[in-house]
């Protein structure tokens, strides 16, 4: 019986098959360093998710205990009407209004203050009451300044001549403005100014481009309390759009109205229910 002639392929093959054994254990040791690493990595990563959600979570409870704190005593302190001055009260008030200007409507807070201070007389009066509209109008800027970076907006200056020579109000141009691929038509009209508060009586027109033939109005009093997270409109889709008083006079009065989504209103403004679960519907419908 003769002996089988090995050709070119066979020698291939006892050549490459020690290769192929080593290239095996070299795959398999690579892949369970690999899956262990990943698995090590996962594992570090999911530690400090947790301590850093606990840390955070410590700390605004810490931050949540001292605000309340800080809210009692200086709402005990508006409270007590003898035991405090009207320096006191200014400087409790400022607290109050840089620390909770997002979260509490303070237009009753400051509109008792300036009562004060209209009542209170003194050299210091005039003082008090530029102190007073410093801070508000401060906090309005700070508000605007969050609320113009997510949404739009638009300036009107009011003629307050033009105005008391139209009795049924003074119509301004209205503007479009979209967001969120939403486009509306805003309109507004100047029906009074009440100089003694330097406070305009305001008529907010809303048309949306899906139904121009409904036009939603509303009637406010917009003056330097009304702060636009607060004291705003609530539109649909969560949206919300408010007024805010620049600066006013017996001539003229400037205004800019502010179109932002409603998760940046105060949070004492909550989105309804319905709203939620319609958003969650549309979510899960399939596009077309």
């Amino acid at each position: 019986m003769t002996e089988k002639v090995k050709d070119y392929w066979d020698k291939v093959d006892i050549v490459l098959r020690p290769i192929n054994g080593i290239l095996t254990a070299l795959t398999v040791a690579f892949l369970g360093y690999y899956t262990s690493s990943v698995l090590r990595q996962r594992e570090i990563r999911d530690t400090n998710e947790r301590v850093y959600t606990e840390l955070m979570s410590s700390r605004e409870q810490a931050e949540s205990g001292l605000r309340k704190d800080m809210f009692l005593s200086i709402i005990q302190t508006f409270m007590r009407q003898e035991a405090t001055s009207i320096e006191g009260k200014m400087l409790n008030l400022e607290m109050l209004a840089y620390n909770f200007h997002e979260s509490l409507n303070l237009k009753p807070v400051f509109a008792h203050m300036d009562r004060q201070i209209a009542a209170a007389g003194g050299p210091d009066k005039a003082s008090y009451s530029v102190r007073l509209n410093q801070v508000a109008r401060e906090i309005t800027t700070r508000q605007m300044v969050l609320l113009e970076q997510v949404g739009k907006k638009f300036s009107r200056t009011v003629d307050i001549e033009k105005l008391r020579e139209s009795p049924g109000g003074l119509e301004l141009e209205p503007e479009k403005l979209q967001l969120e691929n939403i486009e509306i038509e805003f309109m507004l009209t100047v029906r009074d100014y009440i100089p003694e508060r330097r406070e305009l009586i305001m008529e907010l027109g809303v048309r949306t481009a899906k139904d121009s033939a409904s036009v939603q109005r509303r009637v406010f009093h917009v003056g330097y309390y009304d702060f636009p997270m607060i004291d705003n409109t609530r539109l649909s889709n969560d949206q919300r759009a408010a007024v805010v008083l620049n600066q006013a006079n017996d001539q003229a009065a400037d205004i800019t109205l502010v179109y932002f989504p409603g998760s940046y209103a105060s949070l004492r403004e909550r989105v309804s229910y319905d709203e939620v679960v319609e958003r969650l519907r549309d979510i899960d419908e399939p596009q077309q």
